[in-house]
């Protein structure tokens, strides 16, 4: 199966209408500026379609000598297998890695997990995106230095994986544009950047990441 697998997710034109359609929607999708994305190799074993985009929210240098900075990085990875799997409850599934540095207070927060999955639950209801079976893990990890690093300050990161099933909406159609903005969304306020607009600022609680010092240099 997992030849199969690598066979099929390598060949756009085997690929069933839904599958291209719901690429072409990643694709066509407009995103808030910060937001660098790029199309990356997908995996081959997860199912028998796959696409993969990968994405970085970029702080602009603003002074001669300076370099951009990625505040933010993430993955984003649309599966399809049209029998349906047991446990995404569907025939699609979106999985995501999402990481960035933060300050190290911040990192101690023992609330840091339950509110970093409320960015993520967050910015999809407030796209008002239908998803169902949700899952995921919220990983920190702290980095010391010592000897002839000693002078570096303590650093914090954060990771998030997730994944959901993407669900229909009216008339069966699956936007997955939409599912791609709620995400560029998610990495933009684990990055620390504002809302985009108003009407695309998380509802129900979500609390808002502070700036943060950990940027790295592109």
């Amino acid at each position: 199966m997992a030849a199969a697998h690598e066979h099929l997710a390598d060949s756009a034109d085997e690929a069933p209408i839904p599958f291209r359609q719901a690429v072409e929607a990643l694709r066509a999708a407009r995103l808030r500026p910060e937001v660098e994305i790029d199309p990356a190799p997908a995996p081959k074993r997860l199912a028998p379609y796959a696409y993969a985009l990968e994405a970085a929210v970029v702080e602009r240098a603003t002074a001669p000598g300076e370099e951009d900075r990625d505040l933010a990085d993430g993955r984003l990875v649309l599966l399809h297998n049209p029998a349906g799997e047991d446990t995404w409850h569907g025939t699609f599934r979106l999985v995501t890695l999402v990481r960035a540095e933060l300050e190290p207070e911040m990192g101690a927060d023992p609330l840091l997990p339950e509110v970093s999955w409320s960015w993520l639950t967050g910015a999809l209801e407030a796209r008002g995106v239908r998803y169902g079976a949700p899952s995921g893990t919220v990983t920190r990890a702290g980095s010391y230095y010592f000897g002839g690093l000693a002078a570096r300050e303590p650093a914090t990161q954060i990771e998030i994986r997730a994944s959901w099933t993407p669900a229909e909406g009216p008339g069966g159609a699956l936007d997955l544009g939409v599912h791609l903005a709620a995400w560029c969304d998610l990495l933009a306020q684990v990055a620390g950047l504002p809302p985009a607009a108003p009407d695309a600022a998380p509802r129900g609680g979500v609390v808002p990441l502070p700036q943060r010092r950990g940027a790295h240099p592109r």
